[in-house]
């Protein structure tokens, strides 16, 4: 816990990370659990999704708050996809009860640079008006790229992740472009929702861990895991059902 913070603020801390998963007191630092609190606080006072994009070193860091919903993730990394920007890293926290907010912050750049402000400002705007249902991301990114198309080389694998002890979804794919967007559309169409996520990229592949509620909001059991493993992998590959 964070030293040097007033009673009042470690209290109001305490009772913040109470909605989280059991880990995220024990291994999230204090500073990005401050840095949640902060951003919570800003989602409470405007009513509306938190969402920056700035400058960090050579590239740009985009912090994202709002309330946690299965199509999230496909409409923010549509966008991305859209203004061809590349992710570096990925940090995703989720809460797992009320007010289910989830806190994100995505490294990318463009052509290996940070953003310019315009462009920074444009991407603001778009995942702004793709929540609020006014720019159609999978039109867009249409013009772009075959959605149609299938990943290469998909692996899928459910488990129950014995640390965190949540539900957990390993997908690993050959990098190609739209790639997350593809993963997030089709955990959107399975209707889950994400609390949790770690990313690699290594020798031409891409490796997620999505940690998940089922719909609902519910836990997954095992026998339909195994299933929901099977359908995003078929999904990815661009096999229809």
């Amino acid at each position: 816990m964070a030293l040097g913070l007033k009673s009042s603020t470690l209290e109001l801390l305490k009772r913040f990370n109470r909605a989280f998963p059991q880990f995220y007191e024990q291994f999230v630092s204090s500073e990005i659990q401050l840095q949640n609190l902060r951003l919570a606080y800003h989602l409470y006072k405007t009513k509306q999704a938190v969402i920056e994009l700035k400058p960090e070193g050579s590239k740009s860091a985009l912090h994202f708050a709002y309330r946690n919903q299965s199509f999230l993730l496909s409409d923010i990394f549509g966008v991305l996809a859209a203004y061809g920007l590349t992710i570096h890293s990925l940090s995703l926290y989720g809460q797992i009860y009320p007010p289910m907010l989830v806190f994100i912050k995505l490294i990318v750049s463009r052509s290996g640079k940070a953003l310019t402000e315009k462009t920074a400002e444009n991407v603001c705007r778009a995942i702004r008006e793709a929540l609020a249902g006014r720019f159609e991301v999978e039109e867009m990114l249409a013009v772009e790229f075959n959605l149609d198309a299938g990943l290469e080389q998909v692996e899928t694998e459910f488990y129950v992740d014995p640390v965190f002890h949540l539900p957990a979804l390993l997908i690993e794919a050959d990098n190609q472009p739209g790639l997350f967007y593809k993963v997030m559309y089709a955990i959107w169409q399975e209707d889950l929702m994400v609390v949790n996520a770690n990313l690699l990229v290594w020798r031409g592949r891409t490796r997620l861990i999505l940690y998940l509620l089922g719909p609902n909001e519910s836990i997954i059991p095992e026998y339909l895991g195994q299933k929901i493993a099977e359908g995003v992998k078929q999904r990815l590959l661009g096999r229809r059902f």
